[in-house]
């Protein structure tokens, strides 16, 4: 008996990386799974292929799985209305979405197309958008649902050369929060996850020296894409019922459970701020806690002791 028996889950970019993970380890689990890959490239704009969905739903059916392929794209809101139906007329019912899909064309701001934004945003941040829209009202009215949305630290930290891609997922963070706290009346749970791992997409970052490729080496064998789905298919699970609205981080073997942005200092002047006190008073004040303008280093944590009869 697994974790997720008689669910039905949609794992959206089920083909590659962390959606395969995800979508193999719902079903060693227990859930029927729709397996949604559009097949592209890491850029996006290509027609794509019904091939790598179909392969992981054959390698599910092999094991003694129950699957099927889906190949459009989340960038549609019809497509996206369309896995549902396809999920409830071949499973009868969906009680879950996990949404990793996504693309990188990364580029320094000053130096970015129009339509490298667009296409980032389009995928991650409306994908994200569809899947819930397809979903919710399906979700609201058999009062049991759970979303994984898929954040990043380059959203959550910031990252140089992706201001399209960090933007579209911290809204993903927003995006996941607010269905959360809608959703709590119905049973709807919503989480973000923001994985560090190696797949394709962090294959695509260019390697400049020697010491860059012995960093890749190390992320190959001890980040690996099974192990943010391993989180992902526990978060959807009944036994998380009361998980939800939460940031979460894989990196690993390491679970991280990120803050949320809430006030850290507030300043108040009886009389009133003008603009020549907001730079001699306040902003002083405030100084020694501002966030320096380089990422927050990912520090692996000692593994838990076990626990003591």
């Amino acid at each position: 008996m697994g974790i997720l028996n008689g669910k039905v889950v949609l794992v959206t970019g089920g083909g590659n990386g962390i959606g395969r993970d995800c979508a193999l380890i719902a079903a060693k689990e227990g859930a029927k799974v729709l397996v949604n890959d559009l097949g592209g490239s890491l850029a996006g704009g290509d027609e794509g292929s019904a091939g790598p969905a179909e392969m992981v739903a054959q390698e599910i059916r092999a094991a003694g799985g129950e699957a099927a392929s889906n190949s459009e794209s989340v960038t549609s809101l019809k497509a996206v209305e369309g896995m549902v139906k396809q999920a409830l007329d071949t499973f009868g019912g969906l009680h879950a979405v996990i949404n990793p899909a996504g693309i990188l064309r990364d580029g320094m701001f000053h130096k970015m197309s129009e339509e490298d934004w667009d296409k980032v945003i389009d995928v991650h941040l409306r994908g994200s958008f569809n899947v819930a829209r397809a979903t919710i009202e399906h979700f609201r009215e058999q009062n049991d649902g759970a979303y994984v949305f898929y954040t990043s630290t380059s959203g959550l930290f910031g990252n140089v050369g992706q201001t399209n891609y960090g933007a579209a997922k911290m809204g993903i963070v927003g995006l996941s929060r607010i269905i959360a706290m809608e959703g709590a009346r119905n049973n709807v749970r919503a989480n973000a996850l923001a994985p560090v791992a190696w797949t394709r997409m962090t294959q695509s970052v260019p390697v400049k020296d020697e010491a860059a490729a012995a960093r890749r080496q190390t992320m190959a064998e001890s980040i690996r894409p099974d192990q943010p789905a391993k989180l992902s298919v526990a978060l959807i699970s009944d036994a998380a019922k009361n998980v939800s609205g939460q940031i979460f981080g894989a990196s690993g073997d390491n679970l991280i459970l990120y803050s949320q942005p809430r006030p850290i200092v507030n300043l108040n002047k009886a009389e009133g701020w003008t603009p020549e006190t907001i730079l001699s008073e306040a902003f002083p004040q405030m100084q020694d806690k501002f966030y320096p303008l380089m990422r927050a280093p990912l520090q692996p944590q000692p593994a838990a002791e076990p626990a003591k009869a």
